[in-house]
């Protein structure tokens, strides 16, 4: 099972526990992933409940945190992601872009088109790298943006590997608001839209967060982090692609890039 998955295959976001790594170490991090999963505060009960590990244990290694500024403690007692976290965060999505660039140039020059790479933060996506068209007309999403996963392609494409308590999560969330007249608003449809994703191995959205836009993407498999992989733009040129060409190449490229994504990259024994 590769890690940011659960016992079903499916993208959690939660990096699995190494042989031969630092107990201590990795302990943190779970803390951490654990509590950006509740959305960046939580209880210490919480946290001793969904890490099982002792209460004592969990309190040095957040007073550890706070100490230096990873995380911090609210006047009601629970914690916070701390402010230290920003730049390693930005930091980490500039490295990210840096790697998907190769992937998304090729796709761009089979189609013609803009492709992007995003990644699911909270119930949002987060656009981390971006190739351009060369068209005059052409679609542009700057790389930072935020929007809400449930319309967009890149966000459907994502929340078709993940648990449906994980989605209702997601969608919970956002509220599901309408972006366009096009956008999915409620549970039941957007269910209905995952089942044919997960059927058919692409996301479309069709002017559903911009209108005039169309866009496909893909999950990225393996990635330590819930990714996707897009080109996106005018309706009418998009219209005129083949899914049956480019959806092959889309998943082999995100393929490729998330078993790069998912290399620990060790380079031997000290």
């Amino acid at each position: 099972m590769a890690a940011g998955q659960d016992a079903n295959g499916t993208g959690t976001g939660r990096a699995k526990p190494t042989q031969g790594g630092v107990q201590s170490v990795e302990r943190t991090f779970e803390l951490l992933e654990l509590m950006a999963d509740a959305g960046g505060e939580v209880a210490l009960s919480d946290l001793a409940e969904a890490s099982a590990l002792p209460l004592p244990t969990i309190h040095r290694i957040m007073r550890t945190l706070v100490r230096a500024g990873y995380a911090r403690q609210q006047p009601s007692r629970r914690y916070a992601l701390g402010p230290s976290l920003i730049r390693l965060g930005e930091t980490a999505s500039r490295t990210l872009g840096s790697w998907a660039r190769p992937y998304l140039a090729e796709l761009t020059e089979a189609t013609g088109e803009t492709s992007n790479m995003a990644v699911l933060d909270g119930a949002q996506i987060v656009y981390v790298s971006q190739v351009p068209s060369q068209h005059s007309m052409r679609m542009f999403t700057e790389v930072g943006r935020r929007v809400d996963a449930h319309a967009t392609a890149v966000g459907k494409a994502v929340m078709a590997t993940m648990p449906e308590d994980s989605v209702l999560q997601v969608l919970n969330r956002t509220g599901m608001h309408p972006q366009t007249e096009r956008t999915i608003t409620d549970v039941e449809t957007m269910r209905a839209e995952l089942a044919r994703i997960r059927e058919r191995g692409y996301a479309l959205d069709d002017g559903e967060q911009e209108v005039g836009v169309r866009c496909y993407a893909v999950a990225v498999p393996d990635a330590p982090a819930a990714a996707a992989i897009s080109i996106s733009g005018p309706e009418a040129r998009m219209k005129r692609i083949s899914t049956e060409e480019v959806v092959p190449l889309m998943r082999r490229l995100a393929t490729d890039l998330g078993n790069e994504l998912s290399s620990t990259g060790e380079a031997g024994q000290f």
